[in-house]
């Protein structure tokens, strides 16, 4: 899984962190959604729930 992460899009809701912790963070200055590594395959499913989450549509998947 490819995940990208529209950064100017995002309005940092944080919800990608809530859903998939080990994979998304934000960024201390100004909340925006960073990606820590690319999801390992047990973390597919909290990654795609952390897409379709985000209220800015911020996060890109490719599978």
């Amino acid at each position: 899984m490819n995940v990208e992460i529209d950064q100017e899009g995002c309005v940092a809701a944080g919800q990608c962190v809530l859903a998939a912790p080990d994979v998304f963070d934000q960024r201390d200055e100004d909340g925006v959604a960073v990606l820590l590594r690319e999801p390992l395959a047990a973390e597919y499913d909290a990654t795609r729930e952390a897409a379709l989450l985000c209220p800015a549509r911020a996060i890109h998947l490719a599978e």
